[in-house]
């Protein structure tokens, strides 16, 4: 599952990095970059609402191979365009596969591991996410510069996907299931389990009357597109301000996601830290939040510095103060509700996310179109600002943040 959210993630950048030269290659104007980009979150969006139910209908080991089946291919469709709309499309169906992943491996975690330790295996797989953002900006470069083609960087991928679904096809059972899992190691995956917990799954509509869940929304809508704009608009903003380019994007890049991820793990635990130290859970959230919240300010003034490591470093400080406030983000879900319930927050605040996602592409497109490189300015300002307008709106919504009895 590590490999696969690494695949995931290579494949997902690779447009990103490769947004400048083809912009030049294939002709797309900025407005249409922008279109791109809304079609995977809307997508995405979509798909939050519908992918869960279908893997759980189908199972987890047809769901997982459904999900990496269909963004393979939608991956490589990525080589057949020749235009925009080719691109749309592509991204598109990129996002319904991709959409898969996480529930399918939550899933897999939650069968074949007991309460205790998921937290952990979910921390192990989903450091794939890192991995191949890192990995993404120094491999996808020079593949292409070596094949001297950009659709190279949609199909190395193809035949390790093709091996993982394979491996998954002969290799994964429920534990119940598979011919190499003892008594005693089926015992102990059970170990903690309850016969009632699927059927305790709370859907939407028992969550959405509660003042937290649309604090966690808040929290991805104003949040999660700030991501998407660094991993979209990244290094066509990096190309037109300071003329980075393909060859040369690699380093940067690759200082900006190993920053980001280290910074996250530091910021995810400043509160945890808190909390060990007799601060209650409202104070120690919220705090831990305004700390992620502080390291983003300064990004807005990566549009007027002439400074490329400069930018770089101010970029990599936000970057790592998103990381801290998505861990802040998943820890405060289960702060307020309880395990029955955080599978359908998780799931509502996502589809905010990608909502988010896809109305921040679509401006920051239209945006670009009409002003220039000068328009990164905008943002840029609601990156550096955003985290600290969500924590206020959050601190508006729930004052108080205490666990609820559904």
């Amino acid at each position: 599952m590590f490999l696969a959210t690494t695949i995931l993630y290579i494949d997902r950048a690779a447009l990103g990095i490769l947004a400048p030269d083809l912009q030049k290659s294939i002709g797309w104007s900025e407005e249409q970059y922008g279109y791109i980009n809304t079609a995977f979150m809307i997508a995405y969006a979509i798909c939050f609402l519908l992918m869960g139910s279908i893997i759980d209908r189908i199972g987890t080991k047809k769901g997982y191979l459904l999900s990496i089946g269909i963004w393979s291919v939608a991956t490589a469709a990525h080589a057949l365009a020749g235009r925009w709309i080719g691109f749309a499309i592509a991204r598109f169906s990129l996002a319904v596969g991709q959409s898969g992943n996480f529930p399918s491996a939550i899933k897999a975690v939650a069968e074949w591991f007991p309460k205790k330790e998921r937290a952990l295996a979910v921390g192990i797989f989903n450091g794939g996410a890192n991995m191949g953002t890192i990995l993404a900006p120094l491999i996808i470069p020079g593949l292409v510069l070596m094949a001297g083609t950009w659709r190279v960087a949609f199909l190395w991928t193809i035949p390790i996907s093709l091996i993982w679904m394979v491996l998954w096809f002969f290799n994964y059972n429920r534990p119940g299931q598979h011919k190499r899992v003892s008594k005693e190691e089926l015992s102990h995956i059970n170990s903690d389990s309850e016969s009632t917990e699927s059927s305790e799954r709370l859907p939407w509509k028992a969550i959405l009357p509660h003042k937290g869940a649309w604090a966690i929304a808040v929290a991805k809508f104003m949040a999660d597109p700030i991501w998407w704009f660094y991993l979209f608009w990244g290094a066509k903003f990096l190309n037109e301000k300071f003329g980075v380019n393909l060859k040369e994007i690699g380093l940067p890049f690759f200082t900006i996601y190993l920053v980001s991820w280290g910074m996250g793990i530091l910021l995810g635990g400043f509160s945890s830290r808190l909390l060990k130290r007799g601060s209650s859970i409202n104070r120690g959230r919220k705090l831990g939040m305004l700390a992620c919240g502080i390291c983003a300010i300064p990004v807005v003034f990566v549009p007027h510095t002439d400074s490329l490591w400069l930018a770089i470093a101010l970029i990599s400080l936000a970057a790592g103060g998103h990381c801290g406030w998505s861990a802040n983000v998943f820890s405060l879900m289960s702060d307020i509700f309880p395990k029955k319930a955080t599978a359908s927050v998780a799931g509502f605040g996502g589809f905010c996310g990608a909502v988010g996602g896809a109305i921040t592409a679509f401006g920051v497109g239209k945006i670009l179109q009409n002003v220039g490189v000068d328009g990164y300015a905008i943002p840029f300002l609601v990156a550096g600002c955003g985290y600290l307008i969500a924590l206020l709106l959050i601190h508006l919504i729930i004052p108080k943040i205490e666990p609820l009895k559904l």
